[in-house]
């Protein structure tokens, strides 16, 4: 094989090696559902409508949160001790999470975001649809037919925020968000209760509330 041809087979192949590196990175500044990309890090993103007047909102519908575990999370905390997380326990954990989320996001919102909070649409509502997915709660305080065991952790665990936010009125996507975050590893592990988790995990919704109320001041250029 001469030199030349050498030449134009490494050319070929590296045109078929970069080209999708390239055309998802391009794409990736566009999602699925027309958004332009503000903002993305390790951690997730942030799309959102270029042509949105963010100053009109001045209320916010914010729906119940959904929450799933992580993929197979029973399965593998059951691994060492069958029976330890049942159904039971899932729906109390996903319950206590909705509830701890609708009463950070709904005080820093309103007080510290100066929106009203309504259930009514409206020209100056957006509607915020909130999902905490991935949930990993690394020790969950269960107690079963032989009772609670200690447990001591260096992290409380890690989920994934995803906000979908919608003018009220037209029922327009007009941002979306996605943010992982894990509770701090301490560096040394320590006993590990609900009452611990709820405290972790309501540290962790408010850092979220918080940045949420920045990026909108941001938007309305407040």
């Amino acid at each position: 094989m001469n030199m030349i041809l050498k030449t134009l087979l490494l050319f070929l192949i590296l045109i078929s090696v970069t080209a999708p590196a390239v055309a998802q990175d391009e794409t990736s500044k566009v999602s699925l559902e027309g958004l332009q990309l503000v903002d993305k890090d390790r951690r997730g993103e942030i799309y959102a409508d270029p042509d949105v007047d963010w100053s009109v909102y001045t209320q916010i519908m914010l729906d119940p949160a959904t929450v799933a575990f992580r993929r197979n999370w029973q399965r593998d905390q059951n691994r060492s001790r069958p029976f330890k997380v049942k159904a039971k326990d899932m729906e109390e954990i996903k319950a206590s999470m909705a509830e701890i989320f609708d009463d950070v996001f709904t005080k820093e919102l309103s007080d510290n975001g100066g929106y009203t909070i309504t259930d009514q649409t409206g020209e100056d509502v957006m509607r915020i649809k909130p999902a905490i997915v991935d949930l990993d709660v690394y020790a969950p305080d269960t107690q079963n037919s032989t009772g609670r065991d200690l447990q001591f952790t260096e992290s409380a665990g890690k989920m994934t925020l995803k906000l979908e936010i919608y003018d009220s009125v037209t029922g327009d996507l007009i941002a979306t968000a996605s943010d992982r975050k894990e509770a701090p590893r301490r560096g040394y592990y320590q006993w590990t209760t609900s009452v611990s988790n709820r405290s972790e995990a309501r540290l962790m919704l408010v850092r979220w509330a918080k940045d949420l109320v920045k990026r909108l001041d941001e938007a309305r250029g407040t």
